[in-house]
């Protein structure tokens, strides 16, 4: 990686601001809104297959791209608002985001989806960088560990709850495929408007906002010292999240070839059961360990995706949607477990390029096993390749298991 010269910093003393209830909230209403929006297509892609003739291939590889957008920001823009400040980032990725927000509307064919989707990826990205770093600031005590928690909460509600609105508009409301979208952008704008009058800037010692500051790629890398660590981080990370990432891109197919029930609302609920109750067992089991929270998540990632495969083989909705709960506890808890592993074990001055890598492992493990399973289920069907999956992200999330338990007696 080339070295850049070094550019100038303004160091101008600034106090720091009061940190408010009021800024930390809205913070985290707009983490919550950001993720919601990339939850909202997951029950239309079943409209979009219908309308535009796209395989399942097609369809994952346009899910996927967000994850790629995500990562291309964590590899060139991860640490921006540490240079240039929290809000100029968290208003030029909200910006962003309301682009996207209107190609998706704009959208008459796969190729402008796939741009949209690629956009709000990219402005995703680079916000919730920022505004995961802007929640420890405005946090009133400054405590790092519920503004994690309520970070990573924020997300999976997130995703649920714009999944599930999503799919109840699309249901009910006029104009499905745009409705959504149009009550995500007059929210918003409403949210920026906020962003831009009331958040304070909590960064000191800011660069000029330049091409060559905004495009700095990130060092990303892990110690030696913590190296089998961060590899059952990785695992556990990789099995909860291929699983999300399936129900994300499938979710809506699922339901309606392997159940034959073909409503959006439901499809929003099938996400829901994996992305909420995911959010809430981090907060109901938020005093495990990250070893504990691991080994549970673990066992109920393999029970879940052995009661979902059973309701698949019975057609059981009930079952299906029992299974679906079970892997959301199993999603969230390995998830948190995973990243509490990785994050206690990194050294404090190296922290940000370990999570970099981190995070980069996990959007690759939400994007390339579902594109792989898009694939395969050109040719061999939905209900099979479900049968497969679900058997290799079992014999995953064991690994990790008996990974982790025999970690801890090092």
């Amino acid at each position: 990686m080339t070295t850049q010269a070094a550019l100038p910093v303004d160091r101008t003393p600034e106090t720091r601001p009061a940190r408010s209830p009021f800024a930390f909230w809205t913070v985290t209403a707009a983490i919550a809104l950001a993720l919601a929006a990339s939850g909202t297509p997951s029950p239309l892609y079943v409209d979009y297959q219908a309308r535009w003739h796209f395989s399942a291939a097609t369809l994952t590889v346009v899910y996927a791209l967000y994850a790629g957008g995500v990562v291309i920001t964590l590899l060139f823009a991860g640490g921006l608002s540490d240079r240039i400040g929290r809000r100029p980032v968290l208003i030029g990725s909200v910006l962003g985001l309301l682009a996207s927000l209107v190609v998706f509307l704009l959208a008459d064919n796969t190729v402008w989806l796939c741009v949209a989707r690629l956009l709000q990826g990219l402005a995703t990205g680079v916000f919730t960088g920022a505004a995961s770093a802007a929640l420890t600031d405005l946090h009133p005590r400054r405590d790092s560990r519920i503004a994690a928690l309520v970070n990573s909460t924020s997300t999976s509600m997130g995703i649920a709850v714009g999944a599930v609105a999503s799919g109840a508009l699309a249901q009910w409301a006029p104009w499905p495929l745009a409705t959504p979208y149009a009550l995500l952008l007059v929210l918003g704008a409403v949210l920026l408007v906020v962003l831009a009058v009331k958040i304070p800037e909590t960064v000191a010692a800011r660069e000029p906002i330049r091409v060559s500051t905004v495009l700095r790629p990130q060092r990303i890398g892990v110690p030696a010292s913590m190296r089998k660590t961060f590899l059952i981080g990785c695992l556990g990370v990789l099995a909860a999240w291929s699983v999300g990432g399936l129900y994300l891109a499938l979710g809506g197919s699922l339901a309606k070839e392997l159940l034959h029930i073909d409503n959006h609302l439901v499809a929003g609920i099938v996400i829901l059961s994996v992305q909420g109750v995911g959010g809430l067992s981090q907060l109901a089991f938020t005093r495990l360990s990250g070893r504990d929270a691991a080994t549970v998540g673990c066992v109920a990632l393999i029970a879940g995706m052995a009661l979902v495969a059973a309701s698949v083989f019975l057609t059981s909705a009930v079952l299906f949607l029992a299974g679906d709960v079970v892997t959301g506890v199993g999603f969230g808890l390995a998830f948190m477990g995973g990243t509490r592993l990785v994050t206690q074990a990194a050294p404090a001055d190296q922290r940000g390029q370990v999570l970099a890598s981190f995070f980069v492992v996990a959007y690759l493990a939400i994007s390339v096993p579902v594109i792989a399973a898009g694939v395969v289920s050109t040719r061999i069907g939905l209900s099979a390749t479900f049968y497969v999956f679900a058997a290799v992200m079992a014999v995953v999330a064991l690994v990790t298991l008996i990974s982790t338990r025999l970690s801890a007696r090092d």
